[in-house]
């Protein structure tokens, strides 16, 4: 399994991709706003001869579906946004991905995690020593701390991939995260 990620638009929202051996592509959230990002993307799903399989989605912001329409026109794709928990059939995926609900950032997050790879996609509920906003919209803090504390039972060394900054693992999160404590 190969993993890219792009940050796209004025709050860096990362888009990743990620595709296996026979290289089909699924795409997790659609942050490209303009020509220059989408060109960015298109440039490189097409360099490493990908096939797009399945648009993933964690939560509706705008930073996080803002290229939606576009990945749909170019890649004939309909977006799976999944308010519950779950299993994804993704016949053509060789991965397994498991949908977690994760609300508290906003009512529809989910994370995605694939048990195989010990990978979280976890959208904006978990970041590097932080968490999402509880501010906007759909938010609410007592719930995301409940939903942080689901995702302390994954594998400790599981690979915590956030909507926005830079990788981290689910043991350094139970050590130096104020919100999981």
């Amino acid at each position: 399994m190969q993993t890219k990620v792009f940050y796209f638009n004025p709050y860096r929202e990362c888009t990743y991709v990620l595709w296996d051996a026979d290289r089909h592509a699924v795409i997790i959230d659609a942050g490209m706003l303009d020509e220059r990002e989408q060109g960015r993307f298109r440039e490189f799903i097409a360099s490493e001869q990908l096939q797009p399989v399945a648009l993933l989605i964690t939560h509706a912001h705008p930073d996080h579906v803002c290229g939606l329409e576009w990945l749909q026109e170019t890649y004939h794709l309909s977006p799976v946004i999944y308010p519950a928990e779950g299993v994804l059939d993704l016949p053509s995926f060789a991965e397994r991905i498991e949908v977690l609900r994760t609300p508290g950032h906003k009512e529809d997050c989910v994370c995605y995690f694939m048990p195989s790879e010990k990978m979280l996609f976890s959208g904006d509920t978990l970041f590097q020593e932080s968490i999402g906003r509880t501010d906007l919209p759909g938010g609410d803090m007592h719930t995301l701390l409940s939903s942080l504390q689901r995702l302390t039972v994954l594998p400790p060394d599981t690979q915590v991939l956030p909507g926005h900054g830079y990788p981290t693992t689910i043991a350094h999160e139970i050590e130096h995260n104020p919100y999981l404590h």
